[in-house]
């Protein structure tokens, strides 16, 4: 058995890793700031709702793949943990002691991968990897078992997944639905997946063009516009051939997909945008772990 394989895997040492993918967005969405920022409620902006999802979800950890030019800023708002709200909401003592924070780590794309596969569904297959590479290299015991991706442009009432968090946190893949579709469809709805389509979907990126075509010896390049194609993947050339019938599937009626200015403001025009909030200031504002050897 490999060093970096768990030896059994129980619900109390499974770990769901969260993925918010963020580099490599190519919405309609045009706005002097990273449009993650853009607000779906009273200082609630789209990558709180995603952040804020993944605690819902079960997540043991946070990834968000960022580039360098837009993380300080995005982490000046984020902070270093969020409170998972099972623990939050259902701690009736308010006990500081008792509550669970999930950590949230900042990834940045690697530089051979900038303008030439760095779309958004590359990010959430590069954050997986980088999760499972830095668990690795501490313990097996905390190498991820599933991952869930969150997409800032996929939008719904995330306490749904209270009901399923169990099942969320399993060895069945988790997909949410909208209408009859799923990420496969091309929206950007929520999902899980492990190492076997982990690797299906690494494939699939891979067979994007590169800056040659043709055999070794008689090669040529490709024009300028048909280069690195994999730069304008959708989720539909990533996420496909799913399993439905064997996952874990979440009817939902709130459902945005945010991906152009038209269909943000038809979320603001929606009754779910009247009765999203932030959640409370100490379950999720800006916080940072303790130094080292520090108190607080």
């Amino acid at each position: 058995m490999e060093s970096n394989q768990k030896t059994f895997t129980s619900k109390t040492n499974f770990h769901l890793a969260g993925i918010v993918p963020v580099a490599g967005s190519r919405v309609d969405i045009n706005v002097p700031f990273p449009d993650v920022m853009l607000p779906v409620g009273n200082d609630y902006t789209l990558l709180d709702a995603a952040l804020v999802e993944c605690a819902y979800a079960g997540c043991d950890t946070i990834w968000i793949i960022c580039n360098d030019d837009t993380a300080p800023l995005l982490r000046h708002r984020i902070g270093d943990y969020i409170e998972d709200p099972s623990f939050y909401f259902y701690n009736t003592t308010r006990n500081t002691d008792y509550r669970k924070r999930i950590p949230i780590f900042w990834v940045p794309q690697h530089p051979r991968d900038r303008d030439r596969r760095d779309c958004l569904s590359w990010s959430a297959v590069y954050g997986s990897l980088s999760a499972f590479k830095i668990c690795s290299k501490i313990s097996k015991w905390v190498i991820p078992d599933k991952y869930y991706v969150s997409f800032p442009y996929g939008l719904f009432n995330a306490r749904e997944l209270l009901e399923i968090k169990r099942k969320v946190s399993s060895s069945k893949n988790f997909y949410l639905v909208s209408e009859g579709k799923t990420v496969q469809d091309n929206i950007y709805s929520s999902f899980t997946f492990g190492k076997e389509e982990f690797l299906q979907y690494r494939r699939n990126v891979r067979k994007g063009t590169g800056k040659w075509k043709g055999e070794y010896g008689n090669m040529e390049a490709l024009p300028i516009e048909e280069r690195w194609s994999a730069r304008f993947f959708e989720p539909k050339n990533v996420f496909k051939d799913l399993d439905l019938e064997s996952a874990t599937l979440l009817e939902t009626k709130t459902f945005y997909n945010i991906t152009s200015w038209e269909e943000y403001l038809t979320y603001m025009r929606s009754d779910y945008a009247l009765e999203i909030v932030k959640p409370p200031s100490d379950m999720f504002s800006y916080k940072e772990f303790n130094p080292v050897a520090v108190d607080n």
